[in-house]
């Protein structure tokens, strides 16, 4: 497939299997922009504040999220905490959530509440291997813990061996990889261990996170050999990897009027999140990263949609299809409310984008 010279390209709806949607008339602003990226599944983050700790407190959110987008299917999760007890788990399978997120205390956005000692979780695990619960790790050690030289994810990657041979039957998703160290060292684990790969990872370095706030995520994009590590990754046809944009919308005053390297944690990319990994793709044939003939329509679907699904037991299409095609359409610099009082910067304004539009299933 040849992404620079094609005018139009139909694939099935997206499964995005990490975003964070927020709450109040934020979360008003940002469900709508899943649909408008070419996404019809959405696996929730439970990071609000409070975080999501009680499986009526998940469903209720889940509710408030259909009501803004009947269209998409949001599969949810509860956050790791000492109050998620074996009994919680059986309530929460019961229920029909799907994962459980663990964040390393205090490492991103909301996870003042998050783990400090993986082990003492043991029985909460053991719990969701025999209910069959998803583990979304947020693979990052605190830089307290990493070893001089060694990225956050890098330290963390002997915990994802350590759970796996615990457990090894839990399914495990290592969230938005970075590094190439990560790619291969899910590799090296067996089939119930998956990892997301966002589309602003694979794009973006540290050069450009380090300077520029709508850039600044975390984890931390890393050098450019990380960077073609997941775009390769991407077109190796392997069900292990798949999408989740881990897109994080803020506002924009906080990115914008923050002090040098002060800006919260998060790039926005929901809008157009289907286009930007198409982009991103192209830029990489550019480069002489991936070749035009590794870039092809069933290895797009199964990264965009297919793989996602099937790690989370859901069939593997929706039905519903997007229509991309090249029309000159840019990326607009925000999405706001109605009111203008919220209002979030979105990643890469102004790239040429293919324009999106759904074919809905009968």
């Amino acid at each position: 497939m040849q992404l620079k010279t094609v005018q139009k390209l139909e694939l099935p709806a997206a499964a995005d299997m990490h975003v964070h949607l927020r709450q109040g008339e934020m979360m008003e602003v940002v469900v709508p922009t899943l649909e408008r990226g070419g996404v019809d599944t959405a696996f929730v983050m439970p990071n609000l504040v409070p975080p999501l700790t009680e499986v009526d407190r998940v469903l209720e959110y889940q509710s408030k999220l259909r009501a803004v987008a009947p269209n998409v299917h949001f599969l949810m999760s509860l956050y790791l905490h000492p109050s998620v007890t074996p009994e919680t788990i059986e309530k929460a399978a019961q229920a029909g959530i799907a994962g459980v997120k663990l964040y390393p205390q205090g490492g991103t956005t909301n996870s003042e509440h998050g783990v400090a000692n993986v082990e003492a979780f043991y029985d909460t695990f053991a719990a969701m291997e025999k209910h069959d619960l998803v583990l979304n790790l947020h693979g990052e050690v605190l830089e307290s813990l990493a070893p001089e030289g060694t990225t956050l994810e890098e330290a963390f990657l002997p915990t994802l061996k350590k759970l796996h041979n615990k457990f090894p039957n839990l399914r495990i998703v290592l969230e938005h990889c970075t590094t190439a160290a990560a790619v291969e060292a899910v590799k090296a684990c067996g089939p119930n261990v998956g990892a997301t790969i966002t589309a602003h990872h694979l794009y973006l370095t540290e050069t450009e996170a380090c300077c520029d706030p709508f850039a600044f995520c975390k984890p931390i994009p890393k050098k450019p050999t990380d960077r073609d590590a997941l775009l390769k990754a991407v077109v190796s046809g392997n069900p292990k990897f798949f999408f989740g944009s881990d897109s994080a919308p803020h506002p924009l005053t906080s990115k914008t009027s923050a002090a040098q390297g002060k800006a919260p944690a998060g790039v926005f990319t929901q809008p157009y999140v289907t286009q930007l990994v198409l982009l991103a793709l192209e830029e990489a044939i550019e480069r002489g990263v991936v070749g035009e003939d590794d870039v092809t329509q069933d290895k797009l679907e199964g990264f965009l949609s297919r793989f996602g699904r099937r790690f989370y037991k859901l069939p593997e299409t929706s039905g519903n299809r997007i229509v991309l095609e090249k029309k000159g359409e840019k990326i607009l610099p925000s999405v706001k409310s109605e009111s203008g009082e919220v209002e979030v910067g979105v990643s890469r304004v102004g790239a040429e984008v293919f324009s999106l539009t759904w074919v809905r299933a009968a």
